[in-house]
């Protein structure tokens, strides 16, 4: 007997979905204006006290590495970016409200760091596309995956199988959706940040990164889409081995031709970058660095 597909739209109407903390819906009403400047979205975070110990951290870690605290929010905003403070706010809003469901191999902390490394190489491989600014890409490479704990949470035994079938990563998650369902982590996931709110392009973003070959086809038009797209062909923390790394190396040579770097420069980076970031999150480094999975075919490429 088959069982039917579940709707998305349905699946998530019945997940219903927790609302936004009031402090990253007021940030992403300020994000209307471009008027607003660090006094306006500095109110908003300093009203919420969890919020503004968790931007100052984020200031103050070795990632920026100012030379003095900052203990200031206006401050920090003016140094670093309202855009990258409003993001950051918006994915510790997300960060704080995802499930972590029961389901066979699914670990939540797993998930998260996998999403981190995803979110520092899209940024700066966004960057070394040309992007002047690559923080939506780091942020929607960071969120891309943030619907499959609520969807295993949703039909738990649908998505059990789902993990068991992926076997370590020898078949792509997003395929096995695709086949399952008829839509994918990343369908439900862009539905998550329109029901939300969040800005459009992260909608986007996050719903074109299973599709890397159209993108690459389309010869380099979508620049912070290609960078989110290729995050995704990173390893999980959880597989003992990278199975999607040739692809990933041949995609990023095509990618990086003429632009002075190598895969395992640019992975190590990457690592260096993780290191340094993890603790504003309060995630562990992985036991196997992204340099560590690429040696095994260094020497094939």
């Amino acid at each position: 007997m088959t069982t039917s597909a579940p709707d998305l739209k349905d699946l998530l109407r019945s997940a219903q979905l927790p609302a936004l903390p009031q402090s990253a819906i007021r940030l992403l009403e300020l994000s209307q204006n471009p008027d607003n400047g660090p006094v306006e979205f500095a109110i908003p975070i300093e009203a919420d006290p969890g919020l503004t110990g968790q931007v100052l951290k984020f200031v103050n870690s070795s990632y920026f590495g100012f030379a003095r605290e900052i203990n200031s929010v206006k401050l920090a905003i003016t140094l670093v970016g309202i855009r990258t403070i409003k993001n950051f706010a918006l994915w510790s809003a997300v960060f704080s409200l995802m499930p972590n469901p029961r389901c066979g191999p699914f670990d939540l902390k797993s998930l998260w760091q996998d999403s981190l490394r995803r979110a520092l190489f899209a940024r700066n491989f966004g960057k070394l596309l040309g992007m002047k600014d690559a923080e939506e890409c780091f942020a929607a490479a960071l969120l891309q995956d943030m619907a499959i704990p609520l969807l295993a949470k949703e039909i738990p035994q649908r998505y059990l199988k789902l993990f068991q079938d992926r076997s370590d990563g020898t078949e792509r998650l997003s395929d096995l959706e695709q086949t399952s369902f008829g839509w994918t982590h990343a369908d439900a996931a862009a539905l998550m940040c329109r029901s939300w709110s969040l800005p459009e392009e992260f909608a986007t973003l996050i719903e074109a990164h299973c599709h890397l070959d159209e993108l690459v086809a389309a010869g380099g038009k979508f620049p912070g889409k290609l960078a989110v797209a290729l995050s995704a062909l990173l390893p999980a923390a959880s597989d003992k081995e990278w199975t999607d790394r040739e692809r990933f190396v041949a995609t990023f040579n095509q990618l990086v031709v003429g632009k002075g770097t190598t895969a395992p420069r640019f992975l190590a980076e990457v690592d260096n970058a993780f290191t340094e970031f993890a603790p504003v999150l309060r995630l562990a480094t992985p036991a196997k660095t992204l340099a560590l999975y690429l040696e095994d075919v260094i020497a094939q490429v």
